[in-house]
């Protein structure tokens, strides 16, 4: 049986996206668009894991996660912020509220799928097992999983400062993906924006690897950011 996610974010074209690519990936996907139906939905549900954004209207995903955290019921539930802040201060505070992972814009469709699938395999065999308390996350882990991010999506400020522009011959349509690819936006939601198919927005991300020597969206985006393609 498919495990099932609640993914709770106030952006429609970000949300039908990740969610899209969550149920290619086979899980169940309930969704909500603020914390505030975030919390009906769960009580609703019963998810395996929560995957939250943090700036929304109404309640937030702070005060969401610390409203889960508050219930026995939803104490070890395994939650990952989606979210556009990406400082280290951010994240810090995030874990602190008492989140298992943290992913910020522009992200890896792929590294997502790999956190879900990674924590809920650990709830799993801490179930089982029975080692350990399954209301803790490990320490230790979530500490390593964040430099492993830190290092992946580094702040813009940072990279601004590391490598000098260079000139990659782009056509119009090219830049315009790139720079909405750069502000996190996913394929369907690109091919929104422009007015395009999915398909097209799909070859000139391929193009973009091509001329970048990249193989995902981040490192495209990274790569863009270090070399002053996009702002």
């Amino acid at each position: 049986m498919s495990a099932r996610l609640l993914l709770v974010d106030d952006e429609p074209g970000l949300r039908e996206a990740v969610q899209a690519y969550l149920e290619d990936s086979d899980f169940a996907v309930e969704v909500a668009t603020n914390g505030r139906e975030g919390w009906e939905r769960l009580q609703q549900c019963h998810p395996d894991l929560v995957i939250s954004d943090i700036m929304m209207p109404q309640v937030d995903g702070y005060q969401f996660l610390k409203q889960m955290r508050e219930d026995p019921r939803y104490k070890a539930l395994p939650v990952v912020f989606l979210t556009a802040k990406g400082m280290t201060g951010d994240r810090i505070q995030g874990y602190q509220a008492g989140c298992d992972a943290y992913l910020s814009k522009p992200f890896d469709p792929d590294e997502l799928v790999a956190i879900v699938t990674n924590l809920l395999a650990r709830r799993a065999a801490a179930r089982e097992t029975g080692e350990g308390n399954a209301e803790s996350p490990d320490i230790a882990a979530l500490a390593d999983q964040m430099a492993r991010i830190e290092s992946l999506l580094s702040g813009r400020s940072s990279i601004a400062q590391s490598v000098s522009p260079i000139k990659i011959d782009l056509t119009p349509r090219e830049q315009s993906v790139l720079d909405l690819v750069a502000q996190g936006l996913m394929n369907k939601e690109i091919a929104r924006r422009l007015e395009t198919s999915v398909r097209n927005v799909e070859k000139y991300v391929s193009r973009l690897f091509s001329k970048t020597g990249t193989n995902s969206r981040t490192e495209l985006v990274r790569y863009a950011l270090e070399h002053g393609l996009t702002k």
